[in-house]
């Protein structure tokens, strides 16, 4: 997950800062550590600083979706890459495929900097192969100065006063969960006529449409361009501290929620250079600055009184994060081709096709 882009999140690993804090390491001097993830994940002086104090060169190759990646991972059966990062439920699947070594924790000097609210999820529920990097929930974001009705929850942004004037990111199980939440359903129901008859609520849905779309979603809230959305945290971070007037809502049908997570490939031809780099990281200072320039949840406890005032209201858990919030998950395939369905139908529907 990048700072505009989904869903989503991902997680890390690391190793003894002993190994960094002595200057550049010759032994590593040269070799190549190969980062597999999305772009714009680390602030630069992050990068730049690794490079420096471990002597390893960093090779960052960029994916655009999951799924991408998941293919390039496989069809290297696990090698090429030295540490991926990625969204929980492909990561899942990684695991099922024998994709991702487990990890020696005994390396990993920082791992008790982990907040464990964000361990022992559903795709690694013994934390065996990742450490999460970045969680994120899907918010409603509105302009009080424009919005007439007050938003409280998803049902909300189905009132006519906000005809052609709500925006929504281009993810179909996050808007299609929506629908279903305002049911009092599941995000992943397998019951297809359950899933038929969110597409039917989202069908009204259709009229308040303006724009959907997952890049920079923000900067038309900012604009005027839409009066109200649903957005990623990296978002909901941006538009608020472009306008603190904004007004943030977790909805009262509950919180869809994801964790980014990195993991070692099971052929990772320098696994040592990921068990450093993941370390470096995972220091509590560097730790804030990454999230800081993410926008995303911290999810390095030790990070978060250390992120600046100004981001720390984003950053951190908010009271009663844990209420009503479910992860979307894995499903089958006749309740993901009724999802694929019934987004097409609304697409159709807003004008967005």
């Amino acid at each position: 997950m990048k700072i505009n882009k989904t869903t989503a999140f991902l997680a890390f690993f690391l190793v003894p800062l002993v190994l960094l804090s002595a200057g550049p390491s010759k032994e590593n001097a040269g070799k190549q550590f190969t980062l597999f993830t999305w772009t714009d994940m680390f602030p630069q002086e992050i990068l730049d600083g690794f490079e420096r104090d471990s002597g390893y060169r960093i090779n960052y190759v960029n994916f655009d979706y999951d799924e991408t990646m998941l293919t390039r991972l496989a069809a290297a059966k696990g090698g090429g890459y030295d540490l991926v990062i990625a969204d929980d439920y492909i990561i899942e699947t990684a695991i099922a495929e024998g994709l991702v070594q487990k990890l020696d924790k005994s390396r990993l000097s920082n791992y008790r900097n982990i907040n464990p609210i964000y361990q022992k999820q559903f795709y690694d529920p013994l934390d065996e192969y990742t450490v999460p990097y970045g969680a994120g929930v899907q918010t409603i974001v509105y302009d009080p100065a424009r919005v007439r009705t007050g938003i409280t929850g998803y049902g909300d942004l189905w009132d006519s006063s906000l005809a052609g004037n709500v925006g929504i990111i281009e993810n179909h199980r996050v808007i299609n969960g929506m629908a279903l939440k305002t049911l009092g359903k599941s995000y992943n129901t397998e019951n297809t006529a359950d899933i038929r008859s969110a597409g039917e609520r989202l069908l009204a849905l259709a009229p308040n449409i303006r724009l959907i779309r997952d890049d920079n979603l923000q900067d038309d809230l900012i604009s005027g361009e839409i009066s109200a959305a649903v957005m990623y945290t990296s978002q909901v971070t941006q538009a608020k501290m472009a306008r603190p007037d904004f007004r943030v809502v977790f909805p009262r049908e509950g919180i869809g929620f994801g964790i980014m997570a990195g993991f070692i490939p099971s052929g990772a031809p320098n696994p040592a250079a990921a068990y450093a780099f993941l370390d470096y990281i995972m220091d509590a200072r560097r730790g804030a600055e990454c999230f800081e320039f993410l926008g995303y949840y911290s999810t390095y406890r030790a990070s978060d009184p250390l992120i600046s005032a100004e981001y720390r209201e984003f950053l951190t858990l908010p009271e009663g994060f844990n209420t009503g919030m479910e992860m979307i998950q894995n499903i089958g395939a006749e309740a993901d081709e009724a999802h694929s369905l019934i987004w097409t139908a609304f697409k159709d529907a807003a004008g967005r096709n």
